[in-house]
């Protein structure tokens, strides 16, 4: 099928961040819901987890009022439409610069996801990146990414995915080298904010096709997000790694950049991997 892709926003018509994933205080101090719609769920009908650790990130900065450095999540069980997640956010100690916080995500009495989060910054002169993108064309140049028809009315109509160009054209739109591919990622409605980097940071299965030369995919077991700056940027450019595919495991992890070849953090992962 033909992908359409999403709208360019102005920045004056992104929402908050609150809003793109749906996520909505209590009258309870720390504990918020994040109502499961097509819109936050994957190809496989179940909440996608980058939204899960997205939503997590905002619910974690808000209690906390301090920015996120790291978060790290496990996810136990599935959920879909039309279910409730309860998002409880509980900080375990809180020190002069950084917190360090729990969070637990319910549906009933099932716990779908716990993650465990350090928030905070503190002053320092001390600073660099020493990673590099890779080499591709502007994303406007490169081939938008196949969108499959289980992708239709979930948070993938809500993305532009591109395929990443070497300049040279000597590698096929997508690969980068044996085990890494690279993507373009727009978020339209979605400013760089930590819960955007939790989203995008969930493309590394999309990686796994890539590595092992076949249709393939997974669902994540675990999902993890590290936070080195925010910067403002329209398309995020998603590196991905695929270290080893063995005994039905992926594991692997991404480089998140902004257009200008800023880093603004990585995303590891394990899936569990699956033909498709």
């Amino acid at each position: 099928m033909t992908p359409t892709a999403p709208r360019a926003r102005t920045r004056s018509e992104t929402i908050d961040t609150a809003a793109f994933f749906g996520l909505r205080p209590t009258d309870r101090e720390g504990v918020w819901e994040l109502p499961v719609v097509p819109g936050i769920s994957s190809g496989m009908g179940t909440l996608f987890g980058g939204c899960a650790l997205g939503a997590a990130a905002e619910a974690l900065e808000a209690t906390t009022g301090r920015p996120l450095v790291w978060a790290a999540a496990q996810f136990l069980s599935f959920v879909s439409p039309p279910d409730v997640v309860e998002i409880e956010v509980t900080p375990l100690a809180r020190g002069r610069r950084f917190t360090q916080a729990r969070v637990v995500g319910r549906s009933g009495d099932t716990d779908i996801f716990q993650i465990s989060a350090t928030l905070g910054r503190r002053d320092s002169d001390l600073s660099g990146s020493w990673a590099l993108p890779p080499e591709s064309l502007p994303p406007e140049q490169c081939p938008m990414r196949e969108r499959k028809r289980r992708h239709e009315d979930t948070v993938m109509d809500r993305v532009e995915t591109r395929l990443v160009v070497d300049p040279s054209g000597d590698v096929e739109p997508g690969r980068v080298a044996p085990g890494r591919s690279g993507f373009w990622v727009r978020v339209p409605d979605l400013e760089c904010s930590s819960a955007a980097l939790g989203l995008v940071g969930d493309f590394i299965p999309a990686g796994i096709s890539f590595a092992l030369g076949q249709r393939a995919g997974g669902s994540s077991l675990d999902n993890s997000i590290r936070v080195l700056q925010l910067a403002p940027t329209e398309w995020y450019l998603v590196d991905v790694r695929i270290h080893g595919v063995e005994h039905g495991v992926a594991h692997g992890l991404a480089h998140l950049w902004n257009e200008r070849g800023v880093l603004l953090g990585t995303a590891s992962q394990t899936t569990v991997v699956r033909h498709f």
